[in-house]
């Protein structure tokens, strides 16, 4: 009697063909469902069929390119990076101009997927994720997560103007629109304001201003749904979310997210880079922290930052106590190391060099 071969059961580690790709950043686990039934997806040479699973050691082309991958369950994590001005949102650049990537740490078997773009001229807050159904979540239309921005216009700005940014303007690729704006600082034809938009169309809060006959000047997202930029974390570096804002982050973008055990290694390593951030954050000189020239990536005054009444900023959540932003005033104060003005015996309080430099705040938040 010959034996029969005994049917081989499916690795643990393997996990599902179309879940693995949308981890890796190619869009949604319904749109890699469509891709792998066109077709277009190889797996060790053949052609995948939906249904198919992959282990740590399969060869997988999407349209005949290489895709890197990292099988099994991955902890998920999240970077925020205050992106300057001159930078672009590529992994390489023919011209040789410096990426967002750059100053990102190293993954080991994965990468940093960023959530939307920022353009060239553009700074501010910039989330990454080594999930990449996390980032199609975030960036899709339908997640409808809030984005706002500072930016500075050239040009006389009505109430009429801006009724018509809020019931939408025609742009080229449709209909766009913000949903709040609200005034900053300055006056006459040269101001900042506030802005909020619910999409992440390619220049689109550029584009809406400048189809009203205006300059925009400066561009810098302050927020992105609930993440806003910790006060401490400067133009050009990063901080890593920890499990609870991860969590938040996620429940924003309707995905489940279960308690992570960080590996201790990942965990020292974010705890001692948050640490030197801070540290060097209450180091600076109190002139520093106000100015930011242009040849170090700064691209405005953090007066300006500040500069919005809170009374009439949106109701927001931030992701915790830890990475919400203190008032510019307060921090000067207590990690400057200003010393206090002396008094002379007519009773005069004379100013020292930090005080002096305080002297060019501009108006607060």
């Amino acid at each position: 009697m010959s034996k029969q071969k005994e049917p081989q059961s499916t690795q643990a580690s393997d996990e599902k063909l179309q879940k693995v790709l949308a981890r890796a950043g190619l869009g949604s686990r319904r749109e890699m469902e469509r891709l792998i039934e066109s077709g277009r997806v190889e797996v060790n040479g053949k052609t995948a069929a939906l249904g198919d699973r992959v282990g740590a050691d399969a060869s997988i082309r999407v349209d005949g390119k290489n895709i890197t991958f990292s099988a099994g369950e991955v902890t998920r994590r999240v970077l925020l990076y205050n992106k300057p001005e001159g930078e672009i949102c590529s992994r390489s650049d023919p011209e040789g101009r410096r990426t967002v990537y750059d100053r990102l740490p190293q993954l080991k078997g994965e990468r940093w997927i960023s959530v939307g773009r920022l353009d060239f001229n553009t700074s501010g807050l910039l989330l990454f994720t080594n999930d990449g159904e996390l980032a199609n979540r975030l960036m899709h239309p339908s997640s409808v997560i809030d984005r706002e921005y500072l930016v500075r216009i050239q040009g006389d700005v009505d109430d009429d103007m801006r009724q018509r940014l809020l019931d939408g303007v025609l742009l080229e690729d449709g209909v766009a629109q913000f949903t709040d704006i609200v005034d900053g600082a300055g006056e006459g034809r040269n101001r900042w304001f506030y802005c909020v938009v619910m999409e992440g169309r390619n220049r689109e809060v550029r584009r809406l201003w400048e189809s009203q006959g205006v300059r925009v000047s400066r561009l810098k997202r302050v927020r992105y749904g609930n993440c806003f930029i910790p006060s401490h974390v400067r133009v050009g570096q990063w901080v890593e979310l920890t499990d609870k804002e991860i969590s938040d982050l996620c429940a924003t973008a309707g995905i489940e997210h279960r308690p992570q055990s960080e590996a201790v290694e990942t965990r020292e390593t974010r705890e001692r880079h948050e640490r030197k951030l801070r540290v060097g954050a209450s180091k600076r000189p109190l002139a520093r922290q106000l100015k930011k020239p242009r040849a170090e990536g700064g691209t405005m005054q953090e007066s300006a930052d500040h500069a919005k009444p809170q009374k009439a900023r949106p109701a927001l959540a931030p992701l915790s106590k830890a990475s919400t932003p203190k008032p510019a005033a307060k921090q000067a104060a207590g990690k400057s190391g200003a010393k206090k003005p002396r008094t002379t015996k007519s009773g005069a309080k004379t100013q020292t060099s930090k005080s002096r430099a305080g002297t060019d705040r501009g108006p607060r938040r």
